[in-house]
C-alpha cells in the first residue's frame, strides 16, 4: 500500500499533541510483523486501553465434515437463509489453517463494533451497497468491490436499507496484499500490473466521536470471540497517517491480461495471503491465435485446491452453475471444461463472465451441514 493521512496529526511522530483543553491526544502505533511491516499511527481522544469489563463469548471456529471420497463440490449459496448484521450473518463454508471462507447476507446495521485480531479480512460485494465505519474513516461500498480490512481494525458495517448486501468473505490468518510480482522494490505497482494505486480507494472521511458511555467491541482472536466494553466511543481518532488502513478495489478496474493462446490462472491474480491467492475473472477478449481454444485445458491442481465463486454471466467452461454458487476442485484429481464447452469456445471473441477464484496451497475442508446447499451430482456432470 501507499502512504495516506486523514484528520489532524502533529508535525513529528512521538511528540506532544494537545487538545484544546490542554490534555494530550493518545498516540497509538498500529503495525504488523513486530514494527518491521506496514504500520500507521493513530491519535485518539481516549486511551485505547480504557476497557470497563471483558467477557468470553466462545469459539467461532467451524466444525468440518469427516474425510469422505475425493470429489469436486458445488455449493449453492443462494439457498442459505441465514441473515443479520455483518457478523451474525456469516456462514462459514470452507477453511483450513490459513483462511476461512463463506458468505453473508447482511440485512441490518451492526449495533456494536467488531475487530478481527487473527488476521486480515476480505469482502467481495456481490450485491448491495452501504458503508463501513472504521477507526481509520468511512468507506462506501457497491457491487463488485473488494474490501480489505487489516487485522485489529475496529469497524461496523451499515448496509443501505433498500437492499440486503451479499458478500463472499475471506477471514485470513495473515496479511492480504497485492501480488508481489506486480510490485517494484519500493512497493509501487508496476506498469504491467492489471491495476494500480489510482484504482484503490482508501477511507473517504474521518468521523471522530468524543462520546463517553458503554460501547461494545466484539474481538475475534485465538479462535474465539471476546466482548470488550469500552467507556468511550471506539471511533475517537482525531487523525492518522501511514501505510496500514482499510481499502477498496472494484473488480471492474481489473484490466485482464490476454494472449494469442489461453493464459494460465496466475494472470488473473489480484491478492495474496499466506498460502493462498485471490484471482478475478472479468469480461475480456478471448485468445486471438487463429486456431486457439479459449476454454481452459484440463489440468490437475497438483499443489492447490481451486475455489470459484460465480458472480455474473455465463461462465465459459461450466454448465448448470448458477450465480452465487461455489465450486471446489480439490488437488489430487484433474478438472476442466464441461462436455462441449471446449468445442463451443472455438471462434468466440469474448467472454462476459465474472467470478472470484481462491486457490489455496493447503487442502480446503468443507464445513459440516452443507448438504442442504450442495449439488451432490456435480462430480458426475462431466459424463456425457
Amino acid at each position: 500500500m501507499y502512504y495516506r493521512q486523514l484528520g489532524n496529526i502533529p508535525h513529528k511522530r512521538h511528540t506532544v499533541f494537545k487538545k484544546k483543553d490542554g490534555t494530550l491526544f493518545r498516540e497509538q502505533v498500529m503495525g504488523t510483523k513486530g514494527f518491521s511491516g506496514t504500520q500507521s499511527i493513530l491519535y485518539h481522544h481516549h486511551m485505547p486501553t480504557e476497557v470497563m469489563r471483558t467477557e468470553f463469548i466462545g469459539s467461532y471456529l467451524p466444525e468440518y465434515e469427516e474425510q469422505g471420497s475425493l470429489r469436486h463440490r458445488l455449493l449453492q449459496t443462494d439457498k442459505i437463509n441465514k441473515q443479520g448484521d455483518a457478523l451474525e450473518s456469516r456462514e462459514y463454508l470452507l477453511g483450513n489453517d490459513d483462511l476461512l471462507i463463506g458468505t453473508a447476507n447482511i440485512t441490518k446495521d451492526m449495533e456494536n463494533f467488531y475487530r478481527n485480531g487473527d488476521g486480515d479480512e476480505l469482502f467481495y460485494i456481490h450485491y448491495g451497497a452501504g458503508k463501513i465505519e472504521t477507526m481509520f474513516g468511512t468507506l462506501s461500498y457497491r457491487p463488485g468491490d473488494y474490501v480489505i480490512i487489516p487485522i485489529g481494525t475496529i469497524y461496523r458495517v451499515i448496509p443501505d436499507g433498500a437492499e440486503a448486501t451479499k458478500v463472499l468473505f475471506v477471514e485470513s490468518f495473515s496479511q492480504i496484499t497485492t501480488p508481489r510480482r506486480y510490485r517494484n522494490e519500493y512497493g509501487q505497482l508496476l506498469e504491467h500490473s492489471p491495476f494500480c494505486e489510482r484504482d484503490i480507494r482508501g477511507p473517504e472521511k474521518l468521523l471522530t466521536y468524543d462520546d463517553s458511555g458503554e460501547f461494545e467491541v466484539i474481538t475475534k482472536t485465538r479462535g474465539c470471540l471476546h466482548s470488550h466494553i469500552l467507556n468511550h466511543h471506539p471511533l475517537d481518532v482525531e487523525g492518522w497517517d501511514g501505510y496500514l488502513y482499510p481499502w477498496v478495489f472494484n473488480i471492474e478496474d481489473f484490466e485482464p491480461i490476454t494472449g494469442r493462446v489461453h493464459q494460465p490462472p496466475p494472470v488473473h491474480q489480484t491478492f495474496e495471503g499466506n498460502q493462498f491467492v485471490v484471482c478475478s475473472f472479468v469480461p475480456r477478449l478471448f485468445d486471438y491465435h487463429p486456431e486457439s481454444i479459449p476454454a481452459p485445458y484440463f489440468h490437475s491442481n497438483v499443489n492447490s485446491d481451486e475455489l470459484l465463486y460465480y458472480v455474473d454471466g455465463n461462465f465459459m467452461s461450466r454448465k448448470g452453475v448458477k450465480e452465487g454458487s461455489i465450486t471446489l476442485h480439490p488437488s489430487g484429481i484433474p478438472h476442466g471444461p464441461h462436455p462441449g464447452k471446449a468445442e463451443a469456445s472455438i471462434g468466440k471473441k469474448e467472454t462476459l463472465e465474472l467470478a472470484v477464484m481462491i486457490d489455496t496451497f493447503k487442502p480446503l475442508k468443507v464445513v459440516k451441514n452443507t448438504a442442504p446447499i450442495e449439488d451432490d451430482q456435480y462430480m458426475y456432470s462431466w459424463i456425457k
